[in-house]
This record gives structure tokens, C-alpha cells and sequence, in this order.
């Protein structure tokens, strides 16, 4: 969010919601909107960045996410942060990602995810 003129937060759970203004007045910020109904498959021409974050953990809603990426990343910049599901890994939009970083999960996260040891982000390349 540093630098950024005005943020749109989007999760269908409203708790999720919370936690964002909760975190961002810890950390001095103005909390974003924050919407809680799905924006997936909603216009994304007043987007400049998307960034999306474990949202590959069913198959349905992986399908779903892809087709309205296609649209988005066509004009807008867009990364992915997954703990490598196989959702996400098995998917076609595995291939048009480059990995940007990667990151050891905590011990409290992998039980919490099936042992899943560690998440990356990603960046849409379309030249791929």
C-alpha cells in the first residue's frame, strides 16, 4: 500500500475485513476499502495492480480466478502469492508466472496447511 493513491481490499469473509483495518491502524495506514462481496469476474479496468494471495486452494474457484486473470493481466500488473497447491501448480496459469521470491512457512503454518513448507510469489509474464 506505501505509495499507492487508493487501495481496494476484497475478501468475502467480513472478519478478513476487520483483521485489514486492524492491521493497517498497527501500522500507522489508512485502512482501505474493503469490500466483501466476490469482485472475480467483475470489470478490472480500475485496477493498476491486482495482487492475490492463496486463492488457488479449490479447483472450481482456481478456474473461476483464471479466466478473470486472463482479462486482468492482459493490462494491468498482477502477482500471485501460493504455497504451491497443487491447485495452483497443476493449473494453466501456472505457466504464464515467473517466481518473483520465496518463503520458508513457520512451523504453526505448515500443520495448519498439510505440510506445505513454503509459499512464493509470482508475476504474470506474458512473453513466457
Amino acid at each position: 500500500m506505501c505509495g499507492a493513491a487508493h487501495v481496494v481490499a476484497n475478501d468475502i469473509d467480513p472478519m478478513a475485513a476487520v483483521a485489514t483495518h486492524m492491521n493497517s491502524e498497527l501500522n500507522g495506514l489508512q485502512p482501505p476499502v474493503c469490500l466483501t462481496h466476490n469482485i472475480i469476474g467483475s470489470p478490472p479496468a480500475a485496477f493498476h495492480l491486482i495482487l492475490l494471495g492463496d486463492m488457488f486452494y479449490d479447483q472450481s474457484l482456481a478456474t473461476s480466478l483464471h479466466s478473470w486473470l486472463n482479462r486482468c493481466m492482459e493490462t494491468h500488473g498482477t502477482k500471485v502469492g501460493d504455497p504451491g497447491r497443487a491447485q495452483f501448480e497443476e493449473h494453466a496459469i501456472r505457466r504464464l508466472l515467473r517466481p518473483l521470491a520465496q518463503f520458508e512457512l513457520p512451523d504453526s503454518v505448515r500443520e495448519e496447511n498439510y505440510g506445505l513448507s513454503c509459499s512464493g510469489v509470482w508475476s504474470y509474464t506474458p512473453e513466457l
